[in-house]
């Protein structure tokens, strides 16, 4: 099986380009069912305000981040039942994952859970940071009730997890507190990944 074509780039520069495509230790990969909001979130990480104008990512969307000294990869896949088979084909290139979920879309919880629980077990102790996306809405569920529904407990034991509530601000030039703990916990993990390279 080929992996998807990587179709969009938030920058034409074409080392930057290389260096998406080649980096094996400094991607973050983002990962979630479709309409679990990946590319909304990763916009408003990659930009630092809220609500920003997208489009479903139909196969790969990467994007660079620089804070500070640091620089951060994320390479975002598509959620679509036709991608989610290549999702693991990522992980040796990740050293942190993020795995969005619509905390209101409670139908299909069941099906994320099992996604996730497939996909780390092909890598023991990646560090994972789960998303319960769109807090703001009525009836999404507590970040507790996400914790269980997605089975949390059971694949935490070797690896760091991370559990945040996220949502996009609607106003631009807000972010929520979850995005901004978010990128903390990533700038931890990429120092810590650092450090340990030869």
């Amino acid at each position: 099986m080929e992996p998807p074509v990587l179709k969009e780039l938030s920058d034409s520069n074409t080392e930057m380009q290389a260096q998406v495509r080649t980096s094996l230790h400094k991607q973050v990969v983002v990962l979630g069912l479709d309409g679990s909001g990946k590319t909304s979130v990763l916009n408003s990480i990659a930009a630092n305000k809220g609500k920003v104008v997208t489009t479903p990512t139909e196969g790969v969307n990467a994007v660079c981040v620089n804070n500070g000294n640091s620089k951060m990869e994320f390479l975002e896949i598509g959620g679509g039942e036709h991608l989610r088979p290549y999702w693991k084909m990522y992980l040796s290139k990740a050293f942190a994952v993020i795995f969005v979920v619509d905390s209101a879309d409670h139908e299909r919880l069941p099906l994320a859970k099992r996604h996730l629980h497939q996909l780390i077990q092909h890598d023991a102790i990646v560090p994972l940071m789960v998303f319960a996306n769109k807090q703001d809405l009525k009836n999404a569920y507590h970040i507790t009730e996400i914790h269980e529904a997605l089975g949390l407990s059971d694949i935490c034991e070797h690896r760091k997890l991370f559990l945040i509530g996220t949502y996009v601000a609607k106003d631009e030039s807000d972010v929520s507190s979850g995005i901004l703990d978010a990128k903390e916990f990533l700038a931890q993990l990429l120092s810590e990944s650092s450090t340990k390279r030869p």
